[in-house]
């Protein structure tokens, strides 16, 4: 077994230290916040994702995974330390890297012996070797240490999956060999391993979340043309798709991205652009087309119900995207916030997200079932695409609504079978539908 310690116990961290251990490695997984390591030892996790509760249940009782707060612990004959702290964006769109320096910073003051530090948060370009300085300069006295980037790939929702069955593998190092090393760990994964310096490997992971989320500002584009000239995106993202060198991931029509990730990415990497005298055209329009889905969405429910003022408008999902309870940049705020703003009541429900969404948005009236939620609403619209939602009794819910009004935004419906069933219904970009 592979010695590993892992700094932060978030999203990326957990699931990190919880895979490595059920692929047979020690993991002792590190975070300064007290409470969320007592939580950890007594199996109250700190995030809802699919599986993790019983991967780490199952490592724990293996003795393969444990749980500290105490770096001077965590550290004690480690050969590998992956810092997965946050990284959020700072006051202008530039990552936050004080708990990336934080952790460094307690690395060197509690290293015994040679190690190689991984960074597996996502980090501006250039902060392998800043992390390298800042090792150096904190250390009690000289050890030999390596620093690797590895950045991580996981999608919120299917991370376990992600993690285990990866599509490549990332690692960079000024040191071929320290990033030799880490391969090891991954060879179980059986996925191709990218082996390239530092900043190419940080670079990467910028580079792949800011073309996915240009895909999807793409298509919801295209969407809006859709709904103009009477053509169908559902449609036309499946004539797309089938084309090899489009391909058909990331080009769902809706209400465009949020989350942790391509939020924070893209303007950290719009703003490295920037301070190097760049202008980053495509990546601003980037985030404007998404963030105008938002407005598009509040555009809609008025024009559909005559005007929200004073009605009461039900957003079914919450959660940024489904399978997670993560609120982070989720459009249901902007918009619960923009109908509120109009004049509307607004009520919520999100399979797992209710009591997160509460604390961001306390003026939406939480409920625990959709079909309690529906009943009286003026409308409804879908946020967010749980599976749950494509299975409701619409025939209940119709009866329940004062007016049968749906706006789908994530075109979980068809339009046909909306439209026989008496609803007035409209998704996104689905232009024949025509209202």
């Amino acid at each position: 077994m592979k010695p590993i310690c892992v700094v932060g116990v978030g999203y990326v961290g957990l699931i990190t230290g919880a895979c490595f251990a059920d692929l047979g490695n020690r993991v002792i997984a590190l975070d300064i916040n007290e409470e969320r390591i007592k939580n950890l030892k007594k199996g109250i996790m700190p995030i809802y994702e699919p599986g993790l509760e019983e991967l780490v249940e199952r490592n724990v009782n293996a003795g393969r995974l444990s749980f500290t707060s105490s770096y001077k612990e965590a550290l004690k004959d480690i050969e590998f330390v992956f810092i997965a702290v946050g990284t959020p964006s700072g006051v202008n769109g530039e990552a936050d890297m004080q708990y990336v320096a934080s952790a460094a910073t307690s690395i060197a003051e509690n290293i015994t012996s040679s190690l190689i530090i991984i960074n597996k948060s996502t980090v501006p370009v250039g902060t392998g070797d800043w992390v390298a300085d800042i090792v150096k300069g904190a250390m009690p006295k000289p050890i030999d240490f390596k620093v690797v980037s590895c950045p991580e790939f996981l999608r919120e929702g299917s991370a376990i999956v992600d993690f285990m069955n990866p599509h490549r593998t990332v690692l960079g190092s000024m040191h071929r060999e320290a990033a030799e090393k880490v391969a090891q760990l991954y060879l179980p994964l059986r996925a191709p391993i990218v082996l390239t310096d530092l900043r190419t490997a940080e670079m990467i992971k910028y580079a792949s979340n800011a073309f996915l989320a240009t895909k999807i500002s793409f298509i919801n584009e295209i969407s809006d043309i859709c709904e103009v000239l009477g053509a169908d995106v559902i449609e036309v993202t499946a004539g797309m798709g089938y084309d090899k060198r489009i391909g058909p991931n990331f080009l769902d029509a809706g209400l465009g991205w949020g989350g942790s990730c391509f939020p924070k990415d893209i303007l950290a990497l719009a703003f490295m652009a920037e301070e190097k005298g760049l202008n980053p055209k495509i990546l601003n329009t980037v985030m404007d087309v998404n963030y105008g889905r938002r407005k598009d969405a509040v555009r809609h429910i008025e024009k559909m119900t005559g005007g929200v003022k004073g009605k009461t408008i039900g957003l079914l999902g919450l959660a940024f995207k489904p399978n997670t309870d993560d609120m982070r940049d989720a459009p249901s705020i902007d918009i619960a916030k923009d109908l509120i703003a109009a004049g509307a009541n607004v009520r919520g429900y999100d399979p797992v997200a209710v009591e997160f969404a509460q604390a961001l948005i306390p003026s939406v009236e939480m409920f625990d079932d959709p079909y309690t939620m529906a009943k009286d609403c003026d409308a409804l619209m879908v946020i967010t695409e749980w599976n749950e939602f494509k299975q409701l009794d619409l025939e209940k819910i119709k009866g329940l609504l004062k007016t049968p009004i749906i706006f789908d935004g994530r075109n979980i419906y068809e339009i046909e079978e909306m439209e026989r069933m008496g609803f007035n219904y409209r998704g996104m970009g689905r232009g024949f539908n025509g209202k």
